[in-house]
């Protein structure tokens, strides 16, 4: 998979903010799913339609909180993120899970392989280019009935980012609206099987969280005419 000219600037950006970023979460709350119910209701959900469908896999997994939680529902599940620093914290903090510092343009992920995936707030930083292609990829990647769960800002223009919570930052924030977004999950073989659309809540700006699932694949990963049992 082709890797984006901007990975390592990313990398080290979120290295940088990595430690500001955990404080703020067991400070204030914010990024933790378990202060905002509708998005717990949907990782709580996500985690009951995967159950015993084989391993979850959280791209993405910052200071692996969702990580955390999913292994709390009794789910087989690791974390991955680009950033060193936030995998160091996830250590950390999480010490029972399991991490490891890959981004979701590095991932060698073999087909048919996970029950679930997840792009939670992660999957923003892809260029326009690079994201369906990341999504075909997730998409093969799952057994028949497994799901990928996506959450990201709403959107119609790029935000580039030169300082987030206090530090300078070098990324660009790819906004995309649901109706995109659901074209590109569909166009990479899955089924949108949920979505959930929230407004605009300081200091965050409209969010959409998307449920997607594999059905209908033949052996070559082409999508078929209808469901596979």
């Amino acid at each position: 998979m082709r890797q984006p000219d901007d990975l390592d600037t990313v990398r080290a950006s979120y290295d940088r903010v990595a430690d500001a970023y955990v404080e703020m979460v067991e400070s204030t709350g914010l990024g933790d799913i378990r202060t905002h119910p509708w998005l717990e209701a949907a990782v709580d959900a996500f985690a009951t339609s995967v159950a015993g469908l084989g391993p979850v896999l959280d791209v993405g997994c910052g200071p692996g909180l969702v990580t955390a939680y999913l292994a709390e529902r009794g789910l087989d599940v690791r974390g991955v993120d680009l950033s060193p620093r936030m995998i160091a914290h996830a250590r950390r903090r999480y010490p029972t899970c399991s991490f490891d510092v890959a981004s979701a343009t590095e991932l060698d992920l073999a087909d048919a392989s996970y029950g679930g995936l997840l792009g939670w707030w992660s999957l923003f930083n892809l260029p326009r280019d690079a994201l369906p292609e990341v999504l075909a990829a997730f998409a093969r990647a799952l057994v028949p009935g497994g799901r990928l769960l996506v959450a990201t800002h709403v959107g119609d223009e790029d935000r580039v980012r030169t300082e987030v919570y206090g530090h300078a930052v070098t990324w660009t924030t790819y906004q995309w609206r649901p109706e995109q977004l659901a074209n590109l999950i569909e166009g990479a073989g899955l089924t949108t099987v949920a979505e959930l659309r929230l407004p605009a809540e300081p200091p965050i700006g409209p969010t959409v969280v998307m449920c997607a699932q594999r059905t209908g694949w033949d052996r070559q990963g082409v999508a078929g005419d209808g469901p596979e049992r």
